[in-house]
Formats: C-alpha cells, sequence, structure tokens
C-alpha cells in the first residue's frame, strides 16, 4: 500500500501554514448548511446590531484560536488515530468559521484584525499540550471546549432576543463544542496541568475583551 504523502513532516507543515494562512485570512468554507438559512431575519437597532457583531466576532476569534489547536496538536500528534480526531474536530470547527463570518458581514461588520496574534498564541499552546503526550493533549481539548462551551452559553443570553440568526449559530457551536469534548474525553484525556488551564482561561479573557472591539 503507497504510503499516505500527507503523512511526511514536510508536508504537514506545508499543509499547517497554508491553513495558518487561511484561517487569520477569513478564508473558511461550511461542509455543513448554516444553521441560520432559517431563521427569520429580525429588525435590530444600531446597539443592537453592534453588540450582536461584537459577540459574533469574539465566537469568531475563539474558532481561529480552535483552528492553531487543533492544527498544532494534530501536527506533533503522537497516534494516527488521535491525529485523524483533530483532523476531524477542525473540520467541524471550520463550519463554524465559515458561519461566523457570514453572520459578521450581515451585521455590517467584519473580522478581527487581531486574528494573527491569537492565532499565533493558540498555536504555541497547542504545540506545548502536544509536546506532553496524547492523553494530556486530549485533556487541553476537554478543558478548552469547557471554557468555550461555557462562553457560548453566556453569549445566548447577551444576544438580542430577537436575533435568531446570530442565535441559531451559537447554538448550533454550543452543541459541537461539547460533543468535541466528550470525544476527546472518551478517547482517555487526562486532566490538563493547572498551569495550562489558567494560561487558557488567561488567554480566553484577554481575546473576549478585546475581539468584541477590534
Amino acid at each position: 500500500m503507497a504510503a499516505n504523502h500527507f503523512h511526511t513532516p514536510l508536508d504537514r507543515f506545508i499543509a499547517s501554514a497554508d491553513k495558518a494562512l487561511r484561517v487569520v485570512a477569513g478564508v473558511a468554507s461550511a461542509s455543513r448548511p448554516n444553521p441560520a438559512a432559517h431563521a427569520a431575519d429580525a429588525a435590530l437597532s444600531e446597539s443592537e446590531q453592534r453588540h450582536a457583531a461584537g459577540l459574533m466576532r469574539v465566537n469568531h476569534v475563539g474558532e481561529v484560536m480552535a483552528q492553531a489547536l487543533y492544527n498544532s496538536q494534530g501536527r506533533f500528534a503522537r497516534s494516527e488515530e488521535i491525529r485523524r480526531q483533530f483532523e476531524i474536530a477542525s473540520r467541524e470547527e471550520e463550519d463554524h468559521l465559515a458561519w461566523t463570518a457570514q453572520r459578521l458581514g450581515e451585521l455590517g461588520s467584519q473580522i478581527s484584525m487581531l486574528n494573527p496574534l491569537f492565532y499565533a498564541g493558540a498555536y504555541a499552546l497547542g504545540t506545548v499540550a502536544a509536546v506532553l503526550g496524547d492523553a494530556r493533549s486530549l485533556g487541553f481539548v476537554v478543558e478548552t471546549e469547557r471554557q468555550v462551551e461555557a462562553h457560548l452559553a453566556s453569549h445566548l443570553d447577551k444576544l438580542p432576543p430577537q436575533d435568531a440568526k446570530s442565535r441559531a449559530i451559537v447554538e448550533q457551536m454550543r452543541v459541537d463544542e461539547v460533543a468535541h469534548g466528550a470525544a476527546a474525553q472518551e478517547m482517555g484525556a487526562e486532566t490538563a496541568p493547572l498551569p495550562a488551564r489558567l494560561a487558557m482561561t488567561a488567554m480566553g479573557k484577554l481575546m473576549t475583551s478585546t475581539a468584541y472591539y477590534i
């Protein structure tokens, strides 16, 4: 059987770099229908529209960081099974990138200018996770998805009640994040070290406090 050329270190590096460029530029395509497609398009005041856009920009940056984590963790994973799981999760997360970017455009806004910085920071964190071994790396996934699910749930409370399109996207994202965390747990995740969890929390707070505006 011929070897899969994507498994060579050089090809994985090229694929990783190409993906990074596309992610930070906001280039993403969804493999699933946008959950907002059939939601009612309600009228929003100027302040409500600006607020919804800020929240959706935060969600988009969160997905940029998720892509960086999965990209780095998959690249340095020791098990082919674990690497495939990161690829699957990353593909589903790319749907989120496409959906949130589309919604930002509909709200008359744009993706964050800080995407490259947050991608780089998350990639470094994911690399550290991978170096600690597959079980600890999966533990990072569990902790990441737990934090992301919590902030998505808070956004369902903060979004304008009539903004059904944004809410539909956020709700599907929340469901997917829970599933990704559960899958990592089932594959043998070990609890991420406390310093790592604190670093993830700090990065998340920095992201949410800046991406809302920039």
